[in-house]
Order: structure tokens, then C-alpha cells, then sequence
């Protein structure tokens, strides 16, 4: 090798040091700059996240495993008690964690792969295929998603399967529009013409050319889209369409112990306060997780847009 081929590589060697550095720096910077609730945010989703990941080895008993005492009120057998069929609750609501959690980012992936490349698409080939996915976009948007997810689950089933596939559906309506409207802008830009004489194909344009320009409101999106699925599916178990049983589910939780936020009045005074929090925790766990992603989201929506606090 040359002194000058030796040299080049160092070079380039040093650069991509250099690079990777620079990104790590503005890693910290960002990190450093973020609000407490942003912090707040990011140590809620990564407990969840340990959670789901990890929730059979967390759980003391089985996700179906039954006792003999139903509505056991808090012991040291049972640390939150156990519901009307003598299931654990602490072990339900871990594995909760893990169902709905675990099923809504599954369904928010689906909508986001689904609704980003069929927008992509329709961005860049502004023909009558664009105007098919547009019309049909327009009709699933107008039909309400609730009615529109329970007919098409009272008709295909209740499954996990049907569950994702439906529900996924339903929201990448959202994100086929948003990424179609940001996509427009940065199809007549100079470089995609550029790209496009060159005779680069479709797949290079999108994934090289307008994919990057376009990535900061689809992931605000995608973090926004997470919690309205999130709640969605938790909405769905509650009214009974949902994750089915015996497989633990927050909504669910939350309509099999709301009963008792009619019949604390009638319990005995010392037991009141535990029965009365049955059905609060799950539907604490839905509140807690939704407030810590939009906390996230919109600390990443402020450092994107390029605003500065004054």
C-alpha cells in the first residue's frame, strides 16, 4: 500500500471516530437538556418495558392460576389480594403489562409499516394509484373506529391475531395521510428529480431521498399513535371484544373489578380501601403509561421542530 493510500485510510478512519463521537456527544447533550419530564417519561416506559419483558419471572404465581378465597382482600400470600375468581392480581397485572403492552406496540408497528409505504407510494406515483389508497383511506376514516373494529371482530372473531390485524388496520389510515402530506413536500425537491435522472428506482428514492426528511414526525407519530392503540385495545377488552380470557389483560381488569366501585359503601370499613383500589390499579397503569409516552413525545416534538426555549 501507497503512503497515500495509507494516509486516505487514516483519514477516513479518524472521520468515522470523529462522526460517531460527535453523534455520541449530541446524545448526552440532548439527554442533558431534556426536562423532568421528559426523565419522568423515560423511567416510566423503561419500567414498563423491564415488565413486559421479564413479567413471568416477576410474577409470584401463573397468569390462570386460580385460589380457593375469591376477592381475597391484600395479605402476604396475595401482596394486592385476588379477583372475584380467585386469580392474584399482582400476577394479573404484571402479566397485563405484558399482553397489552406487548400486543399494542405489535398493532402500532403494524400501522406504521402499513400506512408509511402505502403513503410513500401514493407520494410518488401520483396516479389513479394514489387515488385508489386515497379513496379508500377516506372510507375507513369515516366509518368510526370503535364501531368499525367491533363489527369487523363480532364477524372475524376475538382472536390476538384478528385483534392486530384489525386494529392495525384502522390506525394506519393515520399514517398513510400524515406520511403522503409530508412526503409531497419533499418529493419536488431538487435531489429526488436528481435521483430520478440518474434512474435510481422507486425502493432507492424512497428508503434513500425522502425516508430521512421525512423521519422526525413520523416517529412524533408513532409515539402518539402507540398511546390511541394502547387505549384502543384496553377500550376493546373492556367492553369484552378484546384479549379474551384467561389471558390477562388491563381492560379487562378494569371490567371485572368495577363492581366493587358500586358495593365499597357495604363492605366492611377496614377492608373498604382495598377493595375500592381493585379496580383503580389497572386502570392507574393505562394512566401512568399514557402520560409517561406524551411526556416523551412532546419533548421530542419540541427538540425536532427546531424551537428554543426563550
Amino acid at each position: 500500500m501507497s503512503d497515500s493510500q495509507t494516509q486516505h485510510s487514516a483519514i477516513a478512519e479518524n472521520s468515522t471516530v470523529r462522526v460517531r463521537r460527535t453523534r455520541w456527544h449530541r446524545m448526552r447533550i440532548l439527554l442533558s437538556r431534556a426536562p423532568l419530564t421528559a426523565w419522568f417519561g423515560m423511567v416510566v416506559v423503561a419500567i414498563y418495558a423491564i415488565v413486559t419483558l421479564f413479567a413471568p419471572l416477576l410474577a409470584p404465581y401463573g397468569e390462570a392460576e386460580v385460589f380457593s378465597r375469591g376477592d381475597a382482600p391484600w395479605s402476604s400470600e396475595h401482596l394486592l389480594g385476588t379477583d372475584r375468581i380467585g386469580r392474584d392480581v399482582l400476577t394479573r397485572l404484571l402479566y397485563g403489562a405484558r399482553n397489552t403492552v406487548g400486543i399494542a406496540l405489535g398493532t402500532t408497528m403494524l400501522a406504521f409499516l402499513l400506512g408509511g409505504s402505502l403513503g410513500l407510494i401514493a407520494a410518488i406515483n401520483r396516479s389513479w394509484l394514489d387515488q385508489i389508497i386515497s379513496r379508500a383511506v377516506d372510507t375507513i376514516m369515516a366509518i368510526p373506529g370503535l364501531i368499525f373494529a367491533l363489527m369487523l371482530l363480532a364477524i372475524f372473531g376475538a382472536s390476538i391475531l384478528s385483534l392486530i390485524l384489525i386494529v392495525g388496520i384502522t390506525y394506519a389510515t393515520n399514517f398513510f395521510r400524515l406520511t403522503r402530506s409530508v412526503s409531497l413536500n419533499i418529493v419536488v425537491m431538487d435531489y429526488v428529480e436528481a435521483a430520478r435522472l440518474r434512474g435510481e428506482n422507486m425502493i432507492w428514492i424512497m428508503t434513500r431521498e425522502i425516508l430521512p426528511n421525512i423521519l422526525p414526525p413520523l416517529i412524533a407519530e408513532f409515539g402518539l399513535r402507540f398511546i390511541f392503540v394502547f387505549l384502543f385495545i384496553a377500550s376493546l377488552s373492556f367492553l369484552g371484544m378484546g384479549i379474551q380470557p384467561p389471558t390477562a389483560d388491563w381492560g379487562s381488569m378494569v371490567r371485572e373489578n368495577a363492581h366493587w366501585i358500586t358495593f365499597v359503601p357495604f363492605v366492611p370499613f377496614q377492608d373498604a380501601f382495598f377493595y375500592a383500589l381493585k379496580p383503580l390499579l389497572p386502570a392507574g397503569c393505562i394512566a401512568l403509561l399514557t402520560i409517561g409516552v406524551n411526556f416523551i413525545v412532546d419533548w421530542f416534538i419540541h427538540e425536532t421542530s427546531g424551537l428554543r426555549d426563550v
